[in-house]
């Protein structure tokens, strides 16, 4: 069977729930990000599963949000299982889910700069996430030319 992306659906949920558990630190879902996304569905086509012979090995969610009003998508959480890290699953799973971000202007994630820089992500000066977020882990790209131009404050659920 192999390797297989697709949609996540509300089937999926508690697979890649424990993916993210598996991966991420207890206290996970205490991070000023989870706030943006409590009472939210994630975006639907743009939120994958990587399955391996029918075992999810990898996910990737979108959130909508707003920035100083304007619409935005908040990317995270990726995971990989551990058996599969350093095989390009990540990337392939942001490459991918971004490929398919049709209507979608810009993008952003708190996140590493030297690894989503990588994929067009830069850090974002005049962008606010909830505390305790450290501003210089706040990234953004553009999904069409100059959509972060003069997009500043704070970031709210949509």
């Amino acid at each position: 069977m192999g390797l297989r992306l697709a949609q996540e659906t509300s089937e999926d949920w508690w697979e890649v729930e424990a993916l993210y558990d598996l991966c991420f630190a207890p206290g996970r879902e205490a991070l000023s990000s989870y706030r943006l996304r409590d009472g939210n569905d994630p975006v639907a086509g743009l939120s994958l599963v990587a399955r391996d012979d029918g075992i999810v090995i990898g996910a990737i969610r979108y959130w909508p949000v707003c920035v100083g009003g304007a619409a935005a998508l908040l990317l995270g959480p990726v995971a990989v299982h551990p058996t599969h890290q350093g095989e390009g699953l990540g990337a392939l799973l942001i490459e991918e889910s971004l490929a398919r971000a049709t209507g979608w202007d810009r993008v952003m994630l708190v996140g590493d700069e030297p690894y989503y820089g990588k994929f067009g992500f830069h850090r974002l000066a005049d962008v606010e996430m909830p505390p305790p977020t450290n501003p210089e882990r706040v990234l953004g790209r553009a999904l069409s030319p100059g959509a972060w131009d003069g997009v500043t404050g704070q970031v709210t659920p949509a």
